[in-house]
């Protein structure tokens, strides 16, 4: 190392270490928010809670610590259940939700893991407000409706609005605004089972000043900004419920393809109902059809489009009225029959003398118009002695016409048909052929020789045949047999290739092609019932075996490892068919290494490198074979250093005290750095982000770099308000290591150069305060008028300082579940002092009263319970090294009114102040917070006994020491 680059090392390479576990550490999370909320409170003794309004866009962060970096996760459900199949979840620090619904509402869990403990889970509850319309509806008193619905009845105007929160009805006639108690006819209350969630108004003997105009006006006292909304209703002596009548016959009765028309009209109802169609349980109407009003149209109607329709009418008069109507779409199908020999004797065969049925059925709409007749050879037949003919009901479905030929004779022998029709026509009839003969045999089955065992491997395409005789020829219904044993009872039915319990074949093959080895098993043939004889169903069984490749782990895993250690590697039989004389083939690329064969004992194989040379690296195979093929584990040896794990948890790793640059501290940890040769040193490259050029440096390592040591390297110079994309690669004598990359991103204070700085809270974005992040909770923006004291009464301000309770202030909440001494604490902005105070104290070498500019910090306070804390103020320093210095406190109950305090402060480099609110013993405990301000100059008239004025030290502070390694990005050239 040359000596100018040894000095350099000595004198800005600022590398520090943390030995053993180090920085490794289980996630934590909090949960913030950002976006148009209408209120956050954290409720007493579960979560928080997110008001938003229906539309707005709701923004949640997850803040995570933990290293290496945790994986984020945000769900809508809990635990182990957030994993399954189907669950919504987004895999990122922020959720965002474009307009969001009523039905987004709910709890939301942020999951984080990083492979160490626990995964830490927080959650908050999104509360979405919203007032739809409301709707009024008029009722009469059930038991005394009689023909003049509001002749000296009591009527009831019920007023319903679905909201979030609870709305707020209030009625008016014309421009009066009725209250309960206003007028002796009229009572306002509401229904016990329904609280909150409707509003009647009862008029009673119904007088003629009631027939009126009706207004409800719905509020929600105008929570997020949300207005009020207002239904009316015109009451007259006119004011009816609906009727309505069907101008068709019932039930509908239609041939396929033609165009029905479905009409409904009101025949009475004031206010005019609203007319429209529906079908039953829900089902949508036929996508063809067109509504119009009373009027549904459905042309080229299937077969699919039969079923009830309903006709609904309303005008929030009454209950709506409802009529249906059926239609029934004309046709037949499923024509089946089948051959019944005589059932006295104990024979499947056909035989002159004795008895035989031909049974025909068909499926009809509408049944009652199903009609049968029968031909011989093409000519009608009648019923007779010896041909009788019978038919079931036709309310029976599906009909079913049977031909009983008593005592069959030679001239019995022919053609039969079986004609199927509807008594009125307008669709095609069916016919169904049937052979009597000396042919006519009962079907058998058989398996072709050397097909019953059948093999064939993953992939083929194999068929299974049954040979089937008989005069009619059956069709063919192909099962799987279910294993026998207890454990295969439990089970499921074992589906067909195509996912169906049973397929039929009319050729008696069934074909599977792709077969897998789930359909290795046991297949049935059977002849079926119909299209046959009706006789005891013919079966065989055809056993399929499929053979498949071995199955092996790990099929692909890479291997790490320093040069001259010893390592095995092993690849794992799972399963194969055929498992006997499996063999395996051990490869370094193409070289072979070594071969052999399976025992039955064992079910892996192992190959040994006893010391790792250069040649040792590269891609090993293990090949097992069977007769159907071979698996393959793949293992690919490298010493390529694992990738570096940034640390994200840098305690204020960005400073600046340049008004044009800014630094950063990079911190990270080499993960698994012992598994391969020693890091030699680390490639760093930087990229501005826009740009395509990248700067380069390489970081020397001296020494052995420990799991989980910390490694520090602060870059300097970068340009404001610029990011930047930084790669860090490890170096071993194998060569370059796995890369990883982050962005640094600068963050501006609110004041580059501070003069005066004002902030009231009145702003959701807390004029660019944020919560510390490292704390036990947080500060919560609040108001008098919202603010809950169900529970905790005797503290906490009753308004801001100003006396309004509409205004903001933050406060800590000190309920359950909060402990003694739990801290919360509030971060201001960061902010550069005086650009010319900054510049005279920048040139000299150290700080002092003389050349630190002064500002003063002011704030009011309310710290108002018998169990109050301590509230504290500290000035933190932001460099390469932050500092906090207490600036004042205060601690015990200090009266129900607002104070103010007042500090001077002498910052020598940029700065934030650190508002800490500490919790007493119990929950009167409350401290709130107001209108904080800083301005240049010291403090005008301090409050007395209310502050400590903070003087610079005089030594010089570590971050003017710590001399730190400069990435000059001299100009921008890219």
């Amino acid at each position: 190392m040359g000596l100018a680059l040894w000095l350099l090392w000595l004198f800005t390479g600022f590398l520090q270490g943390v030995h053993g576990q180090g920085v490794y550490a289980p996630p934590t999370v909090r949960i913030v928010h950002s976006g148009q909320t209408c209120n956050v409170e954290e409720e007493r003794y579960s979560e928080r809670v997110y008001t938003i309004r229906e539309g707005e866009t709701l923004e949640l962060q997850c803040l995570v610590t933990g290293h290496p970096r945790p994986q984020i996760r945000w769900t809508k459900t809990a635990g182990g259940a957030s994993d399954r199949q189907g669950d919504s979840s987004v895999l990122n620090e922020t959720l965002k939700i474009d307009s969001i619904s009523r039905h987004q509402g709910g709890r939301y869990y942020c999951k984080a893991e990083n492979g160490l403990g626990s995964p830490a889970i927080r959650s908050i509850r999104v509360d979405v407000y919203y007032l739809d319309d409301p709707v009024i509806t008029v009722h009469q008193s059930v038991g005394e409706a009689k023909e003049q619905f509001y002749f000296e009845r009591t009527v009831f105007l019920r007023c319903v609005a679905n909201s979030n929160p609870p709305v707020h009805y209030t009625w008016r006639r014309g421009r009066d605004a009725l209250t309960q108690g206003s007028d002796a006819g009229v009572e306002i209350y509401e229904p016990f089972f329904t609280q909150g969630e409707t509003k009647i108004l009862k008029l009673k003997n119904l007088r003629p000043q009631d027939y009126a105009d009706y207004t409800c006006i719905s509020s929600v006292r105008n929570v997020c900004g949300i207005g009020d909304k207002s239904a009316y209703f015109s009451l007259s002596n006119k004011t009816a419920p609906p009727s309505i009548k069907l101008l068709l016959d019932d039930p509908l009765v239609v041939n396929l393809g033609e165009t029905i028309t479905l009409v409904c009209v009101a025949s009475g109802g004031d206010p005019p109902p609203t007319l429209g169609w529906a079908r039953p349980g829900g089902e949508e109407l036929p996508k063809r059809s067109v509504v119009n009003s009373g009027t549904l149209t459905i042309p080229a109607v299937t077969v699919d489009d039969g079923g009830a329709y309903s006709c609904v009418a309303s005008n929030n008069v009454g209950n709506p009225a409802k009529k249906t109507t059926n239609i029934l779409v004309r046709g037949l199908r499923k024509g089946r029959f089948w051959i019944t020999p005589d059932p006295y004797h104990n024979d499947d065969n056909i035989q002159i003398g004795r008895e035989v049925k031909i049974s025909c059925q068909v499926e009809a709409t509408p049944p009652e118009e199903l009609q049968f007749s029968w031909l011989k050879n093409g000519r009608p037949l009648r019923s007779s002695e010896r041909m009788v003919i019978t038919h079931t009901d036709t309310d029976v479905s599906p009909g079913t016409t049977n031909l009983d030929i008593i005592d069959l004779k030679f001239t019995d022998f022919g053609t039969y048909t079986c004609v199927a029709s509807l008594r009125n026509g307008g669709t095609p009839e069916i016919s169904i052929d049937v052979n009597i003969s000396s042919t006519t045999v009962p079907p058998e089955l058989t398996v072709p020789r050397g097909r019953s065992h059948l093999i064939a491997q993953e992939g083929d395409t194999v068929d299974l045949q049954c040979l089937v005789s008989g005069k009619p020829k059956p069709i063919i219904l192909w099962s799987r047999v279910e294993e026998s044993g207890a454990a295969a009872a439990a089970v499921a039915p074992s589906l067909m290739p195509d996912g169906s319990v049973e397929m039929e074949s009319y050729d008696g093959v069934l074909r599977i092609s792709n077969v897998t080895r789930e359909m290795s098993g046991t297949y049935r043939c059977q002849t079926s019932q119909y299209n046959g004889f009706n006789v005891k169903p013919r079966e065989a069984l055809i056993q399929l075996v499929v053979q498949f490749p071995p199955t092996v782990e790990p099929v692909y895993t890479e291997i790490r490892q320093a040069l001259g250690r010893a390592f095995s590697l092993t690849c794992r039989l799972l399963r194969a068919h055929p498992a006997r004389l499996l063999r395996y083939e051990w490869k370094l690329g193409s070289r072979l290494l070594t071969v052999g064969q399976f025992s039955d004992q064992r079910d892996d194989t192992n190959y040994l490198v006893r010391a790792l040379n250069r040649e040792g690296y590269g891609e090993y195979t293990c090949d097992i074979t069977n007769e159907a093929g071979a698996g393959r584990c793949t293992f690919l040896v490298t010493g390529k250093a694992y990738a570096p794990e940034f640390y994200y948890d840098t305690y204020s790793a960005l400073w600046q005290n340049r008004p044009r640059v800014y630094g950063f501290r990079l911190q990270w940890t080499q993960m698994e750095p012992n598994a391969v040769d020693r890091i030699l040193a680390y490639r760093l490259g930087i990229r501005q982000m826009g740009q395509s050029r990248w700067w380069e440096q390489e970081i020397p390592m001296e020494g052995t770099i420990q799991k989980g040591e910390l490694l520090t390297y602060n870059l300097t110079e970068l340009i404001k308000p610029e990011s930047y994309l930084v790669r860090l690669t490890p170096i071993t004598r194998y060569g370059e290591g796995d890369a990883t990359e982050r962005i640094i991103t600068y963050s501006a204070p609110v004041n580059p150069h501070l003069r005066e700085f004002q902030c009231g809270f009145e702003d959701e974005a807390l004029c660019l305060f944020s919560q510390d992040k490292t704390d036990e909770f947080d500060w919560t923006r609040h108001s008098a008028a919202t603010r809950d004291t169900k529970y905790t009464p005797n503290t906490g301000p009753s308004s801001d300082h100003t006396g309004s309770k509409q205004g903001f202030y933050m406060y800590i909440e000190t309920s359950r579940p909060r402990l003694n001494g739990d801290k919360a604490r509030l971060l201001s902005p960061t902010f550069n002092m005086n650009s010319k105070s900054s510049s005279s104290s920048s040139s000299s070498s150290s700080s002092s009263s003389t050349n630190s500019p002064t500002y003063c910090f002011a704030f009011y306070y309310h710290m108002y319970g018998k169990h109050i804390g301590a509230l504290n103020v500290f000035l933190r320093h932001k460099g390469p090294t932050v500092t906090d210095a207490s600036v004042w406190s205060r601690s015990g109950n200090q009266g129900d009114r607002w104070r103010q305090a007042k500090v001077n402060i002498h910052p020598t480099a940029a700065f934030q102040m650190v508002m800490e609110g500490v919790r007493g013993a119990g929950i009167e405990g409350d401290i709130a917070i107001d209108d904080v301000t800083i301005e240049e100059g010291e403090c005008k008239d301090p409050p007395p006994n209310n502050l400590r004025s903070l003087a610079p030290p005089s030594s010089p502070h570590i971050w003017q020491l710590s001399v730190t390694l400069s990435l000059a990005l001299i100009g921008r050239q890219r």
